[in-house]
């Protein structure tokens, strides 16, 4: 696929439909029945010829060319890997996409979450309602990620329209966790965070809408952060709440992770409205430092004695390397911790998913042991 405009208007050979058709008499009727209004046949009338005028108001605004994404590298569709290629069920589909020559990324191997646009390359987001689906753009943060010279190797297996935190409802088979193929390795972005464990890319493109970057990351032992809202931007990802949604880094390091960021962070010109003009994207790469002087890391009470002991010890166990490298280490309180949560996800309408998934007790608002 060379390099190119994506296109998204009608296909030769086929008639392109207007986007309005002023309704008849006897549809107005109808319309008019089903809201309990009584209109005569002068009213109906005088209402349609109001009506008229907005086909061709609708017909100019049709007209109008849809915003595009670049496709500027080439690429083949690729494959669907056979098992014996895909031990842990991680990749839904294999391609190879070379980027620049040169760039911050260059010599790094990533494997895009497949809630994430690649011009040619199937998409189904987890989901059989989108099995079939091959975008005909590059998403942002894809076309970023190789003009800094990544090569993407395919798209990464993802939960049933990204609405798990576990890692069985991916409509292929589930995802399994590197470490232990018995164990879950979380969700949604499940296949980016057994790639990387598994050692078959340096680097993975991750999506959240609640913990979908970290839970994976931290199941399966490697790096992975949700940007701050806006940061990154979310265009040509496939949506879940525009007020949520979020794009990732997730890797084995965290220098790889802030070196991802870096890449895939800043303004998108004004194509995605979650993103203000004014975004500065440091270089996060260098940043890193191990003197925390006068950082203060708080251990929420709340997140502690819900899980195995082994996970609490561990996690006080690796304050010492804050406290080493300067940080004061303090317990606080956040009550919401628990509540908050669930009054977020009842909202969104995904209860079944994320809360009972959990393992959530909602009449004492406590996990089950």
């Amino acid at each position: 696929m060379a390099e190119k405009q994506a296109c998204f208007g009608v296909p030769d050979g086929y008639a392109k439909a207007s986007a309005f058709h002023p309704p008849n008499i006897k549809q107005l009727r109808k319309i008019a029945g089903d809201l309990r209004l009584e209109l005569s046949e002068e009213e109906l009338t005088a209402y349609r010829e109001c009506l008229l005028p907005l086909e061709e108001d609708y017909g100019i605004l049709d007209e109008l060319p849809e915003p595009t994404l670049p496709v500027k590298y080439p690429r083949t569709p690729g494959w669907r890997p056979k098992p014996e290629d895909n031990p842990f069920n991680s990749w839904y589909w294999r391609t190879d996409i070379q980027g620049a020559p040169s760039g911050k990324l260059a010599g790094k191997t990533l494997g895009i979450k497949d809630n994430t646009a690649v011009a040619g390359v199937p998409m189904m987001n987890g989901s059989r309602v989108l099995e079939g689906y091959t975008p005909e753009f590059d998403a942002t943060v894809v076309t970023r990620i190789l003009d800094a010279g990544g090569r993407i190797l395919g798209k990464a297996a993802n939960e049933d329209l990204c609405f798990s935190g576990s890692s069985f409802t991916n409509c292929k088979m589930p995802v399994l966790n590197p470490y232990d193929t018995t164990r879950t390795t979380g969700g949604s972005s499940s296949g980016s965070a057994a790639l990387v464990a598994g050692g078959q890319i340096d680097m993975a493109l991750g999506g959240a809408q609640g913990g979908s970057i970290r839970m994976p990351a931290a199941w399966c032992g490697i790096v992975g952060l949700k940007p701050t809202w806006g940061l990154v931007p979310y265009t040509g990802a496939s949506s879940v709440q525009p007020f949520l949604d979020h794009l990732g880094p997730m890797t084995r390091t965290v220098e790889d992770c802030a070196l991802l960021l870096e890449v895939i962070a800043g303004y998108d010109d004004g194509l995605d409205p979650r993103q203000p003009p004014n975004i500065v994207v440091p270089e996060y790469s260098k940043l890193l430092t191990a003197d925390l002087t006068g950082m203060k890391v708080g251990l929420v009470k709340e997140g502690f004695d819900k899980c195995d002991k082994d996970i609490d010890s561990t996690i006080r166990a690796s304050m010492q390397w804050f406290e080493a490298a300067g940080a004061t280490v303090e317990e606080t309180s956040i009550p919401m911790h628990i509540t908050g949560k669930i009054a977020l996800y009842v909202k969104q309408g995904v209860l079944r998913f994320y809360i009972l998934d959990a393992n959530l007790d909602l009449d004492n608002l406590t996990y089950r042991q």
